[in-house]
């Protein structure tokens, strides 16, 4: 890589804030992207942090609220309530970029913003929630997993929960041979916003 071919954001903060919300934007849809997918940890009930890899169903860069999917009996909604605090990681290898985040969590679970989205939902997709156990309960055997019987499209409707995630923190970090970059952004309560370079 030449000195030309560095991105435009390469020593532009306010250009890099942008670049770090588009790619999340992008990763709604773009199943390549390294942003599909990301990691969000909460704190267990025993207090140790707790990890899971979740699908990337919405952000609003203008809120900064990034939304997944996620079925109303599984734990970490519990490690939710108890503490609004989560911390999202995701690395895009194509793009070269890490983002770690840091939000406040809200559980949809009876509201217009689930159905939207359940409304959305392909059939596949919506398998998922028609499991008869919860999420992490032990089965003998996978075979024992089982599914409800009914056929109406709406069917599991109930175990279906969307989290939306705003981000008060995001920290990025571009790889390059020329010199990595690394810059920190933060928003207070008032949205005021404070962004700065960091020792990569």
């Amino acid at each position: 890589m030449t000195e030309q071919q560095l991105p435009p954001y390469y020593d532009d903060l306010d250009a890099t804030r942008e670049h770090a919300l588009a790619l999340l934007v992008r990763g709604v849809k773009d199943r390549r992207s390294g942003m599909h997918t990301f990691t969000v940890a909460t704190i267990g009930a025993d207090g140790a942090p707790s990890l899971r890899t979740v699908v990337n169903r919405g952000f609003d860069a203008v809120t900064r609220e990034l939304r997944f999917h996620t079925d109303a009996r599984s734990p970490k909604l519990q490690e939710m309530a108890d503490d609004q605090r989560a911390a999202i990681h995701v690395y895009d290898p194509r793009a070269k970029t890490q983002l770690r985040m840091e939000a406040l969590a809200t559980i949809h679970r009876d509201d217009d913003l689930r159905q939207r989205a359940w409304d959305k939902t392909r059939d596949f997709s919506r398998e998922c929630y028609r499991v008869v156990r919860a999420p992490g309960d032990a089965v003998e055997a996978p075979s024992d997993v089982t599914f409800t019987e009914g056929h109406h499209p709406d069917e599991g409707e109930e175990n279906f929960v969307a989290v939306t995630l705003r981000i008060h923190t995001l920290e990025w970090l571009y790889l390059a041979h020329q010199g990595h970059r690394r810059a920190k952004f933060s928003w207070d309560g008032a949205d005021r916003l404070t962004q700065t370079w960091l020792v990569p």
